[in-house]
C-alpha cells in the first residue's frame, strides 16, 4: 500500500492533474467570486452588457487560438524530445497567431459597425479586443504538450489572482464596465508574457518563416473548424441572445451558463492531463491508450452525473447566494443547464480522450459543425420568443446532439475500441491524413 501511494504521488500524470486543478480553481471558482461583485456593482444591465461584449471577444479568441491548443499540444507531445522541433512549432504558431489576431480585430470592427451598443462605446470594444488578444496568445498548449503543467499552473494562478484583486480595487460603478473587461485581460496577458519568456529558456528562439506559419495553419485548421463550430454553441450564446433580447435577459442567461460550465470545469484537469498522454501513446500502443481512456471515461461521466445532480437541486440556493433575489429568473435557466455536466462528460470522453488522440479529426469536426448549425438555427427560433429559457434549451439540445454523435462515432470503430489497431492499419490512416505517425 505504501509503495502504491508513493507511485501515485510521484506519477507525472497525477501531478499534472493536480496542477490543472489549480488552474481550474482560478479559471472557474475565482470568476464565481468576481461575478457576484460585478453584478452588484455594474447592475443587471451593466452585467448583461459585459457578458455580451465578452462573448463577442471570445469569438476573436477562437480565431487567434485557431485550434492550436489541440493541434500544437499534440505536435509538442510527439516531438518533445527535440528542442529544435519544438522551437519550430512555437515559431510557426506565434507567427500564425499574429496574422490571425489582425484578421480577428478587423472582423470585429466590421461586425460592431452594425451593433449600436459597441459602435457607440469604443472603450468597451477596445477592452474586449485587449482581452481577446491576451487570452488568445496564452501558450498553455506548449506546457501541456511537454506535460509540465505545474509551471504553467503557477503562471496562470498568479495572473488570475492579480486580476481578481484589480477588479475589487478598480471597478466601482456601472461606468466601469469597460474597465472590468480590460482588467479581465490583465491576467492572461501576464501569463502570456511570462509563459513565452520561460518557454524560450527551454527551446531555441526562432523567427517565424512563411513555411513554419503555413505548416502551423495546415496542422491547426481542422482543430480551428472544431473550435469554430464549438464556439457557436459554447462561447457565443450570450452574444447571439443579445441580438434579440435586452441586456438584463442576457445577464440572466450568462449567469446560469457561467455557473454550469464552472461546475463542469472541476473535471477539466482530468481531460487536459489525459489528452497529451493519449496523443503520445495512441498511435504506438492502442491497448495502453484504451485502458487509460476507459479510466478517464469512468471518472468524467461519474463526476458529471454527481455535479449535474447537485446543480439541479441547489440551483435556487446558488443563484440567491451568488447573485441575489433580483436574479431569480436565472434559477430556471440553471436547472435546464444542469444536464450540461453529464453531456459534456460524455462529449469529452469520446472526443478528447479517444477520437482526437487517434487522429479522427474529420469525424469530430463534422459533428461539431453540425451542432453549431443546429444551435444557430434553434436560437433563431427560440431566443426571440422564449429569451433566456429558450436559449438554455438550445444549448442543451446542441450538446445532446454532440454527445450522441460522438458515441456513435466511437462505436463505429470496434477495432480501435478493442485495441487491435495494427501498424499496417495506422499507416493506411496516415496516408489518408486521418492520423499522423
Amino acid at each position: 500500500m505504501k509503495q502504491l501511494a508513493a507511485r501515485l504521488v510521484s506519477s507525472q500524470l497525477l501531478q499534472n492533474v493536480a496542477a490543472l486543478y489549480g488552474v481550474q480553481i482560478v479559471r472557474k471558482v475565482l470568476p464565481l467570486m468576481i461575478v457576484p461583485y460585478l453584478v452588484r456593482v455594474l447592475g443587471p444591465t451593466g452585467w448583461g452588457v459585459f457578458a455580451f461584449t465578452q462573448s463577442l471577444a471570445e469569438f476573436v479568441v477562437v480565431v487567434i487560438e485557431f485550434g492550436f491548443n489541440l493541434s500544437a499540444t499534440r505536435e509538442i507531445a510527439r516531438n518533445r524530445q527535440s528542442k529544435i522541433a519544438c522551437g519550430e512549432i512555437m515559431a510557426g504558431v506565434l507567427g500564425s497567431q499574429v496574422v490571425l489576431a489582425i484578421c480577428g480585430i478587423v472582423g470585429a470592427f466590421l461586425v460592431t459597425r452594425a451593433i449600436p451598443l459597441l459602435r457607440d462605446n469604443p472603450k468597451l470594444l477596445a477592452a474586449g479586443l485587449f482581452y481577446a488578444i491576451a487570452q488568445g496568445f496564452i501558450p498553455l498548449w506548449f506546457y501541456q504538450g511537454l506535460e509540465r503543467m505545474r509551471l504553467a499552473a503557477t503562471l496562470e494562478i498568479s495572473g488570475r489572482v492579480v486580476g481578481l484583486l484589480s477588479i475589487f480595487l478598480l471597478v466601482r460603478s456601472a461606468d466601469d464596465t469597460w474597465a472590468a473587461l480590460l482588467i479581465q485581460g490583465v491576467a492572461p496577458a501576464f501569463s502570456t508574457v511570462i509563459g513565452l519568456t520561460m518557454a524560450y529558456r527551454h527551446i531555441p528562439c526562432q523567427m517565424p518563416t512563411r513555411s513554419s506559419i503555413q505548416n502551423a495553419l495546415v496542422r491547426g485548421w481542422r482543430m480551428f473548424v472544431f473550435r469554430s463550430g464549438e464556439s457557436l454553441y459554447v462561447v457565443g450564446n450570450a452574444f447571439i441572445l443579445g441580438l434579440f433580447v435586452s441586456p438584463i435577459q442576457v445577464g440572466y442567461f450568462a449567469t446560469a451558463e457561467k455557473i454550469s460550465r464552472a461546475i463542469f470545469g472541476l473535471l477539466n484537469p482530468v481531460r487536459e492531463a489525459l489528452y497529451p498522454r493519449l496523443s503520445s501513446i495512441a498511435h504506438r500502443s492502442p491497448k495502453e491508450a484504451l485502458q487509460l481512456a476507459r479510466t478517464g471515461v469512468t471518472v468524467l461521466v461519474t463526476g458529471g452525473v454527481v455535479l449535474g445532480g447537485g446543480l439541479f437541486v441547489f440551483a435556487p440556493l446558488l443563484i440567491r447566494l451568488l447573485m441575489g433575489q433580483v436574479f431569480t429568473p436565472a434559477v430556471m435557466v440553471l436547472r435546464i443547464l444542469s444536464v450540461l455536466p453529464v453531456l459534456l462528460a460524455i462529449t469529452q470522453s469520446a472526443g478528447m480522450q479517444w477520437l482526437l488522440p487517434l487522429g479522427r479529426d474529420t469525424d469530430v469536426n463534422r459533428i461539431i459543425l453540425q451542432a453549431g448549425a443546429l444551435n444557430v438555427a434553434l436560437a433563431l427560433v427560440l431566443a426571440p420568443r422564449f429569451a433566456q429559457t429558450g436559449m438554455a434549451w438550445v444549448v442543451v439540445s446542441a450538446e445532446m446532439f454532440v454527445s450522441l454523435s460522438m458515441i456513435r462515432a466511437v462505436l463505429r470503430s470496434p477495432s480501435d475500441l478493442m485495441g487491435t489497431v495494427k501498424p499496417a492499419s495506422l499507416r493506411e490512416l496516415a496516408t489518408t491524413g486521418e492520423i499522423t505517425l
